[in-house]
């Protein structure tokens, strides 16, 4: 399907311009819908303490917006399609920071847990439009430079969220402690919604498709039904129950598949088109993007927690620990281009690997040490895993999307991050179901080891990815 109203390639100075600033407010919201997910793991303690939430509300405060996010981006990718991209995104980012106040006014952990549904369900809304905002704004010769952008600025925001979460708490803007974590969306809204109605120069669909309904349906009871599976086994363990409704879940996910592959074949609109996972990179990719996403998430939530739960450390000091990660990860993300042109896949390969080795490394040192740690010491290690994750995460998307034709990569539009934030959830929610239950620094460490396996195991599938032609030229790695 089609929009009208899409820049052509080549067009003229102040179309590039305009395109430029459409994708500016684009990454804004990638921004805030990225740091909402691990901005809120250095909270949480904060608004435990203030709101009186259960292990439960803690649980469903961050997985209850990657879930939402999660069941909400393949039908907002297709409603899109029917209403128009630009369009969708507006409402979305209106919703998105209208959500985020009310997180921020929260009083209780129950309005909290639903204002982040609300807030999940809209940002699904902005995320299942960029691709194909992106892709139908920018000529094929700029996709490479635009998705390294976009995962860049992803990849950022979920790595400065603890370390921002930190700041903005000990700085207790105006006596808003926890608050602030949330408000701090409503500038950033106003100027994404802005620079959307501004620049953002879609028209509406040629065509509409109907919504497939029943695949709205069964794809969102398959993830609520593993996710509340997972969140009752953290809850009271293994038993026939939750393990009934895990095999439930499986199977009402693969009647899912099977329905959309019948309506593809008969020429009907399906919520997802499979044929995207026929091609090589795509469905390798997909693999890794979704263990990626659930492996980073469960990181950062496990280190936050085991930092301020186990080793005592202040939000602040807490931030200030993971800095050199950042800076490490943005170090990668500008270096991973060029070392993606000279080595191809082997640069993705090594950077998970050396941070999967880095993690294993910290996880030893906190059981050597009894939990007492040197930050001076720890700077090294904590920047080289940085590293590995932004050479491994910043072209990972660029490669598994760099075959497809522009039909495709619209179609992934919904497909991509919703895997992400299939990963994001299952992640965070099988830590959480093994974390909470072994709440000790013993549990911490083997969270980290069982991190650090996952991420090597990870380095040998990449190396199974197409090479990207650049790499492929010798010429051209020259």
């Amino acid at each position: 399907m089609t929009e009208l109203g899409t820049r052509p390639p080549g067009a003229r100075p102040d179309g590039e311009r305009a395109a430029w600033l459409a994708f500016a407010g684009c990454l804004i919201a990638v921004f805030m819908q990225m740091i909402d997910v691990t901005i809120v793991n250095t909270a949480l303690p904060s608004l435990t303490e203030d709101l009186g939430a259960s292990r439960s509300a803690q649980l469903l405060v961050v997985s209850g917006y990657s879930l939402a996010f999660a069941c909400s981006l393949l039908t907002a990718a297709r409603l899109g399609e029917m209403v128009g991209r630009r369009t969708m995104f507006l409402a979305s980012v209106t919703a998105f920071t209208a959500a985020s106040i009310w997180c921020g006014t929260a009083g209780t952990a129950t309005e909290l847990v639903i204002a982040r549904v609300a807030q999940g369900v809209a940002g699904a809304g902005m995320a299942a439009q960029t691709i194909a905002i992106l892709t139908a704004t920018f000529p094929r010769e700029r996709h490479q430079q635009v998705f390294a952008l976009y995962g860049a600025t992803a990849g950022f925001a979920g790595m400065l969220g603890p370390i921002l979460g930190g700041a903005l708490i000990t700085a207790d803007l105006w006596g808003l402690g926890w608050h602030t974590v949330f408000l701090m969306n409503l500038p950033l809204g106003l100027v994404a919604f802005a620079l959307g109605w501004r620049y953002l120069r879609l028209g509406k669909p040629a065509e509409r498709e109907r919504l497939d309904l029943a695949g709205v349906a069964l794809s969102t009871i398959s993830l609520f039904a593993l996710l509340y599976a997972l969140a009752e086994i953290h809850q009271n363990g293994w038993r026939p129950v939750p393990f009934g409704v895990i095999v439930g879940a499986i199977a009402v996910g693969a009647v899912f598949l099977g329905y959309e592959r019948s309506l593809a074949r008969r020429a009907r609109s399906p919520l997802v088109r499979l044929e995207l996972f026929r091609d090589r990179a795509f469905a390798l990719g997909a693999i890794l993007v979704t263990t990626f996403f659930g492996l980073f998430t469960a990181f950062v939530f496990a280190v936050s927690i085991t930092m301020q739960d186990e080793l005592r450390f202040s939000p602040l000091r807490t931030g200030l620990a993971m800095t050199p990660f950042a800076l490490g990860a943005g170090a990668g993300a500008l270096a991973s281009p060029f070392l993606v042109r000279r080595w191809g896949v082997r640069t993705l390969a090594a950077g998970i690997a050396v941070y999967g080795g880095c993690v294993a490394i910290g996880a030893v040192y906190l059981h050597l040490t009894g939990g007492a740690v040197n930050l001076a010491l720890a700077v090294g290690p904590v920047f080289l895993s940085g590293l590995g994750v932004g050479l491994f995460g910043v072209q990972l998307q660029p490669l598994m999307l760099a075959a497809l034709d522009q039909r495709s990569m619209a179609e992934a539009s919904g497909v991509l991050p919703t895997i992400e934030q299939i990963g994001n959830a299952v992640g965070l929610a099988l830590l959480s179901a093994m974390f909470f239950r072994a709440h000790t620094l013993a549990g911490s460490v083997t969270m980290l080891l069982a991190i650090a396996a996952v991420a090597i195991g990870m380095g040998a599938l990449t190396l199974a990815l197409p090479e990207p032609p650049e790499a492929r030229d010798p010429a051209s790695a020259s």
